[in-house]
Order: structure tokens, then C-alpha cells, then sequence
């Protein structure tokens, strides 16, 4: 979530808030210290700023990811980068480098990605 808040190099308030209520709210982060989010979104923060970051980055997230929660780490990263109202050309692409580094099936990324557009639809 972080990776995708930070990759048009602005973290908004909405998209903190979105990882907020995400960790707080589902059960897959029911063990989770809250309190550890900013330490750990600084660190993410850090290691993208290398020039390798963002390939080490989706490196240690495919090898910590235990394979079973690779579509809701993809669903909860869309969900971040719908939080703001729009989604950038880079965000865009970076879901798409997220999606293939998890290796996650075209047909269940574009069924994500339109659960969460629907959520977000305005009137």
C-alpha cells in the first residue's frame, strides 16, 4: 500500500488514511502493530529513494508475501491508489509492475480493479 501511495512521490493525507483504516479494519491485519506503520512506510520510503529501490522493494514483498494473500496485497493496493479520486499514468503502471512481480492473473487483477472502481464511483 505503501509502494503505491508513494509512487507519484506524494503521500496524501487520503491515502494515509486509507492505509490507516485498512490496517485497522480488515482481518488479515489482525495481528498487525498499528503502531508500527509509519516506521515500516518510512523504510519503504528509504529503500525506493535507492537506484534499485523499487526493484528491491517488489523483491521483498514477493518473497514475504505468503502466496495466499498476493490478490488482497494487489486489491488492498489498488484501494490505495483509488483513495485519492483519480489514478495517475504512474500508478497505473506501477499496479501493473506490482501485478506482474505477484504474479497475478490478468483476469483476476481486471476483476479487482473493477470491484474497487465501483466502490469509489461518485454520482
Amino acid at each position: 500500500m505503501v509502494l503505491i501511495s508513494a509512487a507519484d512521490r506524494e503521500m496524501t493525507d487520503f491515502e494515509m488514511k486509507a492505509i490507516g483504516d485498512t490496517v485497522q479494519g480488515l482481518p488479515v491485519f489482525r495481528d498487525f502493530d498499528a503502531t508500527t506503520l509509519p516506521a515500516i512506510a518510512s523504510d519503504c520510503v528509504g529503500m525506493l529513494q535507492n537506484e534499485d529501490g523499487l526493484d528491491a522493494v517488489l523483491d521483498h514483498l514477493a518473497a514475504d508475501l505468503p502466496a495466499k494473500l498476493r490478490e488482497t496485497a494487489y486489491a488492498l493496493a489498488c484501494e490505495v491508489a483509488a483513495a485519492n479520486g483519480s489514478v495517475s499514468q504512474e500508478v497505473m503502471r506501477l499496479l501493473e509492475i506490482l501485478r506482474h512481480h505477484l504474479n497475478i492473473d490478468r483476469l483476476i487483477a481486471a476483476a479487482i480493479e473493477r470491484g474497487v472502481r465501483a466502490r469509489y464511483a461518485h454520482i
